[in-house]
């Protein structure tokens, strides 16, 4: 049975909140740094909103999702000036060594199979290679985990996974939070009830509601980041050997036989 993951991500065109808007330019300004001027494979790339910013440095890139409706949104923004397939990220449609850099952003945790994931992955990166991912944070205490989801992997586990297969494995993390602002205990624990009692809405279109009431005016998510304002700062690194419980977002960044 397909999937509808259009109900469980950001989509073109859709209201979200600035910070939705700013953790996703976040991570595609990080990418950015490990990317330009190489061969790059996004994963996952949902409707594409961060194709084109990364296509602004990178020598070639390809975008590929699981999802045929998002990645009809993606084609009709993107007119051909990229390719874009429907691959599964568990069994990589491209030759050994064809990659600089593979990103998979904000999707870790639907993939049932994590380790032959990464095992596509470094099969289809060239030495040197790496692998960049992002997923939220499990270890939060309001933490509240997506519809379809499998597992959340944290820093030890970034380690623990990838490392046995040949990466060498950094740790960051980005969107602080602090439990100790009055606001935000009240958030948390508004949360943490919905969470515990299944109030949470499970898609998109619920989940806006919500928004709407914590983060006041939504605006649209665009087709293409552009990035015109000032360049976001860059995640934060993090120990590896640790559980994260103050950021709201976690990114590995795992090299590919760099030693």
């Amino acid at each position: 049975m397909s999937i509808d993951y259009t109900q469980v991500t950001e989509v073109t065109g859709e209201a979200v909140s600035r910070e939705q808007v700013e953790r996703m330019l976040t991570r595609y300004h990080w990418a950015r740094g490990y990317t330009g001027k190489r061969e790059v494979l996004e994963l996952a790339c949902g409707s594409g909103q961060g194709l084109g910013y990364l296509a602004r440095g990178a020598k070639r890139i390809v975008g590929g999702d699981y999802s045929f409706p998002l990645l009809r949104i993606a084609r009709d923004h993107y007119q051909g000036r990229l390719p874009l397939l429907r691959l599964d990220a568990q069994a990589i449609p491209f030759r050994d060594q064809s990659f600089d850099a593979v990103l998979l952003f904000e999707a870790i945790y639907y993939l049932p199979d994590r380790q032959a994931f990464a095992r596509e992955c470094h099969r289809v990166l060239r030495p040197q290679g790496v692998l960049l991912l992002c997923t939220a944070n499990k270890d939060l205490p309001d933490f509240n985990p997506s519809s379809f989801s499998f597992s959340y992997p944290n820093p030890p586990d970034f380690v623990q996974w990838l490392g046995p297969l040949g990466f060498e494995v950094e740790c960051f993390a980005d969107s602080p939070v602090d439990y100790g602002n009055w606001k935000q205990k009240i958030l948390s624990g508004i949360k943490k009830t919905m969470v515990r009692f299944d109030l949470m809405p499970k898609t998109m279109a619920g989940k806006k509601i919500f928004k709407r009431l914590v983060f006041g005016k939504l605006v649209f998510l665009p087709p293409e980041l552009r990035g015109d304002t000032a360049p976001p700062p860059h995640p934060r690194p993090i120990p590896c050997d640790r559980k994260d419980t103050t950021h709201k977002v976690l990114f590995a960044l795992a090299w590919k036989g760099r030693a």
